[in-house]
């Protein structure tokens, strides 16, 4: 156990060696590990599509212990979607097979010269090749790979829109989990079609007997927790559909619950559930298994159709008819496609359409129209192949606007080139604390405009603190230590509830006796706050080599009423708790970058030297954007 696996594609070359314990102490893991290597090992001003990039798949220490909500894993690597830090998470049941199969990490470099796969059979790694699986769907390669060795074998890998470097491209795991954010387009690069894997040994458990009794406590808080039974378990993150304000027609309105088309509520969608699902280990089963009863995609079945792929491909596309956004949510599982920025593209071309910056010469005929369902369903046909407007689509919004130009960037609504969910960024607070809290966390994420960077709706975190910006630093290391730890979100900054292992014995310290339980080490409360500090400071350090200072970390949407009293005021306001949460996390108050004390307290001196000797960095302006269809390396495209 506790190994790292490299994949050096250009030479064919599979090294393993053992995880160094220094490095695992400081970075824990996922994130942490993934960020490590990437800052050491990623070249800067490099395009994300070249084979010098890196990708990097890690669960984390508590991964395939048996604890409740924690097969998760995290795909981190240069994003060919924002040109940032790109790491994506997801569930399943292959992180729990990679750590049983003895790896804590996969680094993966170079580029083949045709598509192969990695096979890992407990200790055993090797690449194939893969040509008899590019082109084929994701639910395809899965199938045909287990079909030759077995069910248990279980499968990450990308569809057509990673081959053919479609910048919104995902990872899928085990047919119907997505880690997005732009690392599909990266497999695709390096013509690595896929990873399968079976683990059939087990995590040793340092002191068993303390293990098990707060893995006991946290299991039995989700299974009577009424919000975990009644709610999560029956609908998931649908219950947000009517307390979260969603998006309308391009944010034209955020609609009420009573605005809502019925078929989009919780009980609307319950018509085509015929299962609950879950990730291996979980109690929760939050995702749903859905089947379309009737009409042209009759007996079509799927599995995890989450809030924001109702509202990212549906409300805010403007489609409302449920039945398309089912279909929508399949074809983005097969083809390998982020949710929400392949909506929010969508629907910002149709704003523009409708705006008359583009005209259906430029769409090629096809339609823009809002509620035009059809045309919509062909458009991801389109944007995964990259055929005709398909492939503007398929540069994401920031780059679709880049190639479009004009007026479009007045309407790209982004930050670091990331498209935002659908819901209203001043929703999620009480009171005086109402306008700020996601504004903040979404201009300060380290990969852009995300909800699940520091996600503050854990009623615990607002009653902790009463001041914006010690809330979202608060709720980016909830988040962090899942991601660190291969647990759920759900288990830490999520669907309000006190989770046991994070706000209890005090804060963090559920965490941090856990932690120790499993390795051995020694972890308590300030440490676990150290640890997510100095992570998200070396993911600040990388996105500043990429040209990220504070000029880029700006509202995710434009003032509520630009150019007046009430827009300046949210201005700034945005600008002083930014002050303060630089000075919080020590940060440069003018440029956002972590000074060298912060760096070094970190110890992270290599990192300050490096930044002292290189910087400033040519500002960010996205990835490099070739020529539509003119790629010049990797995917079929090359």
């Amino acid at each position: 156990m506790e190994n790292v696996l490299r994949i050096d594609l250009t030479r064919g070359k599979v090294i393993k060696q053992p995880l160094d314990k220094k490095v695992a102490g400081d970075f824990l893991g996922g994130r942490g590990l993934n960020t490590k290597v990437l800052f050491d090992e990623v070249p800067v001003g490099i395009d994300p599509l070249g084979p010098e990039n890196v990708i990097c798949l890690s669960s984390g220490p508590l991964t395939g212990t048996h604890l409740n909500l924690s097969s998760r894993i995290e795909v981190s690597t240069l994003s060919a979607y924002s040109g940032i830090l790109g790491d994506g998470n997801s569930g399943g049941h292959f992180p729990v097979a990679l750590k049983l199969a003895g790896y804590d990490q996969i680094v993966i470099t170079g580029r083949g010269d045709k598509p192969e796969y990695l096979l890992i059979d407990d200790g055993n790694a090797e690449l194939r090749d893969a040509s008899h699986l590019w082109g084929k769907t994701t639910w395809e390669t899965t199938d045909t790979i287990q079909e030759e060795f077995g069910n248990d074998f279980k499968v990450a890998c990308i569809g057509q829109a990673g081959e053919n470097l479609v910048r919104v491209a995902s990872t899928i795991f085990d047919t119907h989990h997505s880690a997005a954010r732009g690392s599909g387009a990266v497999w695709g690069s390096k013509r690595l079609k896929a990873i399968a894997v079976r683990g059939t040994g087990t995590v040793k458990i340092a002191d068993p007997a303390k293990f098990h009794e707060l893995a006991g406590e946290d299991r039995n808080f989700f299974l009577t927790d009424e919000f975990q039974r009644e709610i999560v378990g029956k609908v998931g993150s649908h219950y947000g559909n009517i307390n979260w304000y969603p998006g309308y027609r391009y944010f034209e309105k955020y609609l009420s619950a009573e605005e809502i088309p019925e078929g989009l509520t919780p009980e609307g969608l319950k018509r085509y559930e015929v299962g609950r699902d879950a990730c291996r280990d979980c109690v929760v089963h939050c995702k749903d298994v859905f089947e379309i009863p009737e009409g042209d995609y009759k007996g079509e079945r799927g599995s995890g159709l989450e809030y924001e792929a109702v509202f990212c491909l549906g409300l805010n596309c403007g489609v409302m008819d449920p039945v398309p956004i089912l279909v929508m949510e399949n074809l983005c599982d097969k083809y390998g496609l982020d949710v929400i920025p392949l909506g929010n593209a969508i629907a910002f071309a149709k704003e523009l359409y409708h705006r008359g910056l583009i005209t259906e010469e430029d769409t090629g005929g096809i339609s823009l129209e809002w509620e035009d369902a059809d045309s919509q369903i062909e458009l991801v046909h389109m944007t995964a192949r990259r055929e005709g407007f398909g492939n503007l689509i398929a540069e994401g919004m920031y780059g679709f606007a880049k190639n479009i130009g004009g007026e479009a960037m007045k309407y790209c609504y982004h930050v670091k080139g990331l498209s935002r969910g659908v819901y209203s960024p001043n929703n999620y607070a009480q009171g005086e604390l109402r306008p700020g809290i996601y504004t903040l966390s979404h201009a300060t994420s380290t990969r852009g405009a995300d909800h699940l960077r520091g996600r503050s709706w854990a009623e615990q975190i607002q009653e902790l603190f009463k001041n914006v910006p010690r809330i979202v630093i608060c709720a980016e290391r909830a988040c962090l230590i899942a991601d660190l730890t291969g647990r759920c979100k759900c288990s830490t900054n999520n669907w309000p509830a006190a989770v046991p292992l994070v706000f209890k014995y005090p804060l963090w310290g559920g965490v941090a006796r856990t932690l120790s339980a499993v390795t051995g080490l020694e972890f308590d409360p300030l440490k676990i706050e150290e640890i997510t500090d100095r992570v998200y400071t070396l993911e600040r350090a990388f996105n500043v080599r990429q040209g990220i200072t504070r000029k880029q970390d700006g509202l995710p949407q434009r003032p509520s009423v630009k150019g007046t009293p009430e827009g300046k005021e949210e201005l700034d306001r945005h600008k002083r708790m930014l002050t303060e949460y630089y000075k919080l996390r020590g940060w440069d108050l003018k440029t956002g970058i972590p000074t060298r004390e912060t760096l070094e307290r970190f110890g992270l001196k290599y990192v300050a030297d490096e930044l002292d000797a290189h910087g400033p960095y040519p500002e960010w302006d996205g990835p490099p954007f070739w020529p539509l269809g003119r790629y010049p390396h990797g995917g079929v495209r090359a």
